[in-house]
């Protein structure tokens, strides 16, 4: 009975001595652990600023770079006629009244140049410039169909299209939209900063009884 009291406080005693040694191992090891973080963590925070000031500075470099593109696409596409120019926009699929909307004129006044009266210099630069944005993003972005993808909402939840944009001489968002890189979202609060409110609805979509959708008041 007393050796078999005296092996198990001999049991007892070694598992406490190698548990006092575990944690002296653990919080000794803490500190080291701490010190050979430090820098690295260091290291890492100073590599994540460079690469923001990094990310920012190329989003500069690539929206001039797409400005001075598409100021010399426009450039040469400026050297045709103002009704060949239509031409080109009509092929695309664009409506008189966008092709106006865009361009900042009236719908007579693009049917005018269609029968060959002449356009201002100004008005014939915009219809160039509205060309070379069509080349771009069909070139870069590789969309299809573009007259119909510049009436596409940027989201479900306002009616605001790159056609809306590239009237408010915001073709740069109108570029962002079609790059794919944006939030849409994010482009529409840069746009609009009321445009939930502006664009909220007192009406919502549901499934009937019958499995047709249909629309109720919300509340």
């Amino acid at each position: 009975m007393s050796e078999t009291l005296a092996k198990n406080a001999a049991v007892e005693s070694a598992l406490g001595t190698r548990a006092t040694a575990g944690d002296a191992t653990v919080t000794s090891s803490l500190p080291e652990t701490r010190l050979t973080l430090s820098p690295f963590t260091t290291k890492v925070g100073g590599i994540r600023s460079v690469a923001r000031v990094l990310h920012k500075e190329m989003d500069e470099l690539h929206k001039l770079s797409h400005e001075e593109e598409w100021r010399t696409a426009a450039a040469q596409r400026g050297k045709s006629s103002v009704s060949s120019m239509l031409a080109a926009l009509a092929d695309l699929g664009f409506a008189w009244r966008d092709i106006a909307q865009m361009v900042g004129v009236s719908v007579p006044a693009v049917q005018k140049w269609r029968r060959g009266e002449k356009a201002s210099g100004d008005s014939r630069a915009k219809l160039a410039s509205l060309l070379a944005a069509c080349d771009l993003i069909a070139s870069h972005y590789m969309v299809d169909e573009i007259a119909s993808w510049f009436e596409m909402p940027l989201a479900a939840s306002a009616p605001v299209t790159p056609i809306t944009l590239y009237s408010a001489n915001r073709a740069d968002l109108v570029f962002e939209f079609a790059s794919g890189h944006a939030d849409p979202e994010a482009l529409l609060t840069e746009f609009d900063l009321d445009w939930r409110e502006r664009y909220r609805s007192n009406f919502e979509v549901y499934e009937a009884g019958d499995g047709n959708r249909s629309i109720r008041m919300k509340g």
